[in-house]
């Protein structure tokens, strides 16, 4: 399936269906592997001059009531939404999600755009009780300024707004690279805002196949005072260092190894629904998808059981058609990692009880996998599996469980299952997890905080502390006041 009249419309000349002559790169649909469209290869110099153009842009937007920013920011939420489905259909042809989840994508996405829209108006100051007779102290929070930001190609609309969304309410500018992957749904958000009002230059988008040429500007041009990555540990913890030339704020949502406890006296039918909805949304391509599902032993087997017949029900098939469960994945690394890890386990003795390799429908699709017997030696207890991979470990007592579930040097999010609520508010506080699920296996929203511990990030998008990342507070003292 290609693109529609109505998505080649909505693009405009940001895009070309044949390979124009200006620099450009392919994008393709990972459901058929053909071409959707090409895109322009940007530069560092393009790069350079989107910074300079967005310091420009920004002072009249900072300038403005925080009611005047939200009214623009309302409209773009409404045009978002507005194009729903021709968004939702841009989804499931560029980043192969299923159509039903590529639709709830769009409406997660302009979620961040509506609720930042009235937060901003929320970026309070405060008084403080002056400490010496004729004086007032206050503080007044300000926007940090243009914003450098780099997204991944699992979510290709929220994870964008979910940066610019903060940065616009605080009054900031954004130059904004997208995935290589998905560079098509960034070029439409930016051509819906323009449409909405959002001034020129205030919203940049920098598509390359350069990550490191154009991660380099964003982190070292001291023009930038604001850097806002999502992606994996090891390239954040390149891009942190890199930002230390030029002391910029920083936040960081990495990897994660969520694990999933469910203890013997769980409801055991919310357990495997909560633990299949973690796992395998998005073909298992979020960072926190279940990565290490830890159940107890006396209810072991009966899990397992109700775990694969529940895992069984999800078709296979191009994101595309109504009746995917699991699209495929985003590329032929993905899926080799996912083999690897698979073989990995099943050396070294862990059992398939579903599925266990490629789809014969085509090279990115890998079915819904349930492998049981997983250890603490095989690979796929360290590493995030990122594909519709479901691994089953027996434990005993809740102590192993907590102990088994922190043994990663990850902490983004984390899942329990339990009837015993006193149980559960002492697992919740033990888990070391930016997030912990109870008897909830999807719980992401803009209005609550989203980033983890450890070597999984620093910061947090959405709610108010993800405002607050995008503003400095300045500390003003006035004396003389008799």
């Amino acid at each position: 399936m290609k693109l529609t009249p109505a998505l080649i419309d909505l693009l405009g000349e940001d895009i070309s269906l044949t390979p124009p002559s200006w620099p450009h790169f392919a994008v393709h649909n990972p459901s058929t592997g053909d071409v959707l469209a090409y895109v322009r290869e940007m530069t560092a110099a393009d790069t350079e001059a989107a910074i300079a153009v967005a310091e420009k842009a920004m002072p009249a937007w900072a300038a403005l009531t925080a009611k005047a920013r939200a009214k623009v920011m309302e409209a773009w939420y409404a045009v978002i939404m507005k194009h729903q489905e021709a968004l939702g259909l841009l989804v499931s042809l560029e980043q192969g999600r299923a159509i039903k989840e590529a639709r709830g994508e769009v409406a997660y996405a302009a979620g961040f755009i509506e609720w930042f829209a009235e937060e901003g108006k929320r970026a309070y100051g405060r008084t403080i009780p002056a400490t010496a007779d004729g004086k007032q102290l206050l503080t007044i929070s300000q926007p940090v300024g243009v914003v450098g930001a780099i997204t991944p190609w699992n979510f290709p609309l929220s994870m964008i707004t979910r940066k610019l969304g903060p940065a616009l309410a605080a009054g900031c500018a954004a130059v904004v690279k997208p995935s290589e992957d998905t560079p098509i749904c960034a070029i439409a958000l930016k051509r819906l805002a323009k449409d909405a009002g959002v001034p020129d230059g205030l919203i940049a988008i920098i598509t390359t196949t350069h990550s490191a040429d154009i991660g380099a500007v964003l982190t070292s041009d001291a023009r930038i005072k604001k850097f806002s990555f999502t992606g994996s540990t090891p390239v954040g913890k390149k891009l942190y260092a890199q930002c230390a030339t030029t002391v910029k704020k920083i936040s960081l949502e990495l990897g994660g190894n969520a694990p999933v406890v469910v203890f013997d006296d769980a409801d055991l039918d919310l357990a495997v629904a909560g633990a299949a909805a973690s796992k395998f949304r998005n073909s298992g391509q979020t960072c926190v998808c279940a990565n290490r599902i830890f159940v107890q032993r006396g209810i072991y087997d009966a899990f397992v059981e109700r775990f694969v017949a529940e895992a069984a029900k999800l078709k296979s098939g191009p994101g595309y058609e109504e009746s995917t469960g699991l699209g495929p994945l985003i590329n032929q690394k993905a899926i080799d990692k996912v083999v690897r890890l698979v073989e990995d386990a099943v050396s070294k003795g862990a059992r398939i009880a579903l599925g266990g390799q490629v789809d014969a429908q085509g090279p990115l699709y890998y079915p819904a996998t349930v492998l049981t017997g997983v250890t603490r030696d095989m690979q796929m207890f360290e590493e995030e599996i990122f594909g519709p991979v479901a691994a089953l470990y027996p434990f005993d007592t809740e102590e192993e469980g907590i102990a088994l579930a922190n043994d990663t040097p990850f902490g983004l999010a984390a899942y329990a299952f339990t009837q015993d609520i006193t149980r559960g508010l002492r697992v919740v506080k033990a888990i070391e997890a930016g997030m912990v699920g109870l008897n909830d296996g999807v719980m992401s929203t803009e209005v609550a905080p989203f980033g983890g511990v450890k070597e999984s990030g620093i910061g947090r998008e959405g709610a108010t502390e993800g405002l607050e990342e995008f503003l400095e507070t300045k500390f003003i003292s006035i004396a003389g006041l008799g």
